[in-house]
């Protein structure tokens, strides 16, 4: 690849001969004459101190571009950086206090100026200047508000010679194809081809960071004569915050020649503030001397990077390094692939998301097996789950332990029981969700013997005395970076003085990395805490006429027809869950005092005998409260006791609405429970009921809403089944369900009833029950 060419300061002339030469796969850059060790304007930076190096305040520029900082209010300029004397001639002095179309002319300045008066700094300006380095020569002027200045920064505009120019077209094209692509994966190593055929780069490496910030390589595009750097991991400290947190704002930055050296502003200190200028969006900021070390040791002679972000956090990186001299893709170019970045982004997002997605169905489908088998083979269900290697997989685990009755069942490769109490007892939460670490360590280093098997650990809580748990290995280092034959040859090259390196990066992440298992995904976590829903709500240990036994307790206790009420007119629905497993719902609808009416729809989770048998404790408890005269919060809120305390192992949601038939009045509670539906006036609205939190939770209070319900309005409650399904926004479905319910409010009850059982097609494996409530007049 042709060097391009640059317009050197004499007093550059002739400081350094670079000398290339290839070196086992890497080309090395040797500085006959290095140029002097630059301070920044924070001071003398080692690697004692980089992690708090202000790097947005470095007080210079690279010098193929130079920096005026303009006051907003008078277009003088109040800050200036040391190129403006060799590529405009005059000294950073000279322009201080001087109008800015003194140093740009007055067409390009009265172009700077307009764009800032329009707030339109966001957009690059292209135009002529006549330069010490040559009269009319394009430059691109790239604007930025810090503070209360106006930093114009400006560099000749530059492209090797070899690529052609960027064009709408091709960079839709490129788009298209990173569209394309199937995974992530694929869409890594899609991205970094078309950045690299973009802007020429020698290689160009998609770099992923973890939920510690250490780093990854997960795709490279390079030339073929370089030495690999796909699966190299790097620790955190590698791009300290201060560094990330400038990705994040400034999503593309360049190092045109790693020998560069710096061009510092003058003044050091902004005379308006009496601090350095905030060069946090600047694209010519001069950056960390350590940073240009790591460069020079790996053979890099120029870079860029550009950001990914998803959902304002960064995800990671596209790095560009560059190894056959100084290299400076035109800004179009450099704009094409923040364009790219930010598309890729995106894709990103939607392909992680798409994928959590795939995974947890897949895990759905795993979890029904495990459990259908385990209940329905014979035996002790709870020895058939332990004896099942699926139950690994569910959770890519090593091992796992089940504590029952008293017994200790455990899969896979585990440490002693004795451990397997203590992780246990660290993780548990009163509510039996999942609680998790990939760094058992950090909770107890007396752990720290156990990582070859359990570095990590996942829990979940089954009752008083039953709990499941996963545990991780150590993380397997599957990547060697000295595994490569030219990567060892280039470690074994390294001298004692080489601090910094891709070799003792790679040290350094194993060494972060020690003692912790792979990070547990959020949506292994979803699945194992239906499991642990499994677990305590289905008959796991009982046979089959205790299902007969649950369902005629059901029967027994959930009326088949309302009872007939003055005034008002009530009609129920019940749908059971898929395969004729026994839910938790419930409804009730009974008269109180002075003639009102209460109605009631509840949800108890899981299915089987144990929650046939909370859901009859239920709803005989809500048939309590209320006949003793309490409204439907308070209920609530005492139903809510209950089932902390003698239900410990549910939780539950319910609706309760106590209603006056003769003054077509009410109120209406809820405790984690879909949002009624009123019908009022041929249309249908979300009664805007605040929820408390779920029945067991022993927090918060359940608070009323008033509700009135003239002739021929209706209230309609419902559970979670008519509206939950999978791949849909709950918010959809009940909107879905609204929107219905007001065009069929005219419909005869058994109609409108029918109707709305059918609004939301495909309904998932839990029970359903639907409750309308008619005045009558």
């Amino acid at each position: 690849m042709s060097r391009p060419q640059r317009a050197a300061a004499p007093a550059e002339a002739g400081v350094r001969a670079e000398v290339q030469a290839e070196v086992r796969g890497e080309v090395q850059v040797e500085a006959g004459t290095e140029a002097p060790a630059y301070v920044p304007a924070y001071g003398p930076v080692d690697l004692t101190n980089c992690d708090t190096e202000p790097i947005h305040v470095p007080g210079a520029v690279q010098p193929h571009g130079f920096l005026l900082a303009v006051d907003r209010g008078t277009h003088e300029v109040v800050v200036a950086s040391a190129s403006t004397a060799r590529l405009l001639g005059r000294e950073p002095g000279e322009l201080l206090g001087r109008p800015l179309r003194e140093a740009l002319g007055e067409r390009a300045a009265a172009e700077v100026l307009a764009r800032d008066a329009a707030d339109h700094v966001a957009e690059p300006l292209h135009t002529v200047l006549d330069l010490a380095t040559g009269a009319g020569t394009d430059v691109d002027v790239v604007l930025h508000v810090s503070g209360e200045r106006l930093v114009v920064e400006v560099e000749p505009a530059g492209s090797s010679p070899a690529f052609s120019p960027v064009s709408y077209r091709s960079a839709r094209a490129a788009v298209g194809r990173l569209t394309g692509t199937g995974s992530t994966a694929e869409l890594a190593q899609q991205l970094a081809h078309e950045v690299r055929t973009l802007t020429g780069f020698d290689r160009v490496m998609v770099y992923r960071f973890d939920a510690q910030w250490n780093g990854e390589v997960v795709a490279e595009d390079r030339r073929d004569d370089l030495n690999p750097f796909h699966g190299l991991h790097y620790p955190a400290s590698d791009i300290p915050a201060q560094a990330r947190r400038l990705y994040t704002v400034n999503w593309t930055r360049l190092i045109a020649d790693v020998h560069y050296v710096p061009a510092p502003l003058e003044p050091l200190l902004d005379p308006g503030t009496g601090s350095p200028l905030d060069l946090s969006h600047s694209v010519l900021r001069s950056v960390s001397p350590i940073h240009v070390e790591y460069l020079k040791n790996m053979g890099v002679t120029a870079s860029m990077s550009v950001s990914l972000v998803l959902d304002g956090r960064l995800w990671g990186l596209i790095a560009c390094h560059h190894y056959s001299g100084p290299h400076r893709p035109s800004h179009d170019a450099r704009s094409a692939a923040e364009f790219l970045g930010q598309t890729a982004s995106q894709l990103i997002a939607e392909r992680e998301r798409s994928d959590e997605r795939e995974d947890a169905l897949q895990a759905q489908d795993l979890l029904a097996g495990l459990v259908s088998e385990a209940t329905a083979s014979g035996g002790d269900p709870f020895v058939n789950l332990t004896s099942d290697r699926r139950l690994l997989e569910l959770l890519g685990a090593g091992g796992a332990a089940l504590t029952v009755a008293g017994r200790l069942l455990t899969l896979g490769e585990v440490p002693d029981d004795e451990a397997l109490h203590r992780i246990s007892g660290l993780l548990a939460r009163g509510d039996g969700a999942p609680t998790f670490t990939d760094h058992l360590a950090s909770l107890d280093p007396g752990l720290s013997a156990l990582e070859r098997v359990a570095a990590g650990a996942l829990r979940v809580g089954l009752g008083a005395d039953r709990w499941l748990l996963w545990v991780r290995p150590e993380q397997q280092e599957v990547v060697d970076w000295g595994g490569d034959p030219r990567n060892k040859e280039i470690a074994a090259a390294e001298g004692p003085g080489v601090r910094l390196s891709p070799r003792k990066s790679f040290e350094k992440w194993r060494e972060v990395v020690r003692g912790r298992s792979v990070p547990w995904e959020r949506w292994r976590a979803v699945a194992a805490d239906r499991l642990r829903s499994q677990l305590t709500s289905l008959v796991l240990g009982r046979v089959r006429d205790q299902i007969a036994v649950a369902e005629s307790l059901q029967r027994a206790v959930v009326l088949e027809e309302p009872p007939r009420f003055e005034g008002l007119d009530v009609l129920a629905r019940y749908r059971p869950a898929s395969g004729s497993q026994l839910g938790g719902d419930w409804w009730d609808a009974l008269e109180l005092p002075a003639g009102r009416v209460a109605v009631v729809v509840g949800d108890v989770s899981g299915h089987g005998v144990h929650a046939a048998a909370a859901m009859a404790q239920l709803r005989t408890a809500s048939r309590a409260y209320l006949l003793e005269g309490h409204g439907p919060a308070a209920a609530l809120d005492r139903l809510d006791a209950l089932v902390a305390s003698v239900l410990g192992e549910h939780m539950a949601t319910a609706v309760v609405a106590v209603l006056d038939p003769a003054t077509g009045t009410g109120h209406v509670a809820s405790a984690g429970h879909p949002p009624p539906l009123l019908l009022l006036d041929g249309r249908a609205s979300l009664l805007p009921v605040a929820p408390r939190p779920l029945l067991g939770v022993s927090t918060g209070r359940a608070q009323e809403e008033p509700v009135r319900l003239p002739p021929g309005a209706a209230l309609v409650l419902y559970s979670d089944g008519l509206v939950e399904r999978r791949g849909l926004a709950l918010d959809e479905t009940i909107e879905s369900l609204r929107a219905a319910a007001g065009g069929a409010a005219h419909l005869p009850l058994p109609e409108l009833a029918d109707h709305l059982m059918t609004v939301v097609p495909d309904p998932e494996g839990d029970d359903t029950t639907l409750l309308v409530v008619r005045s009558t007049g």
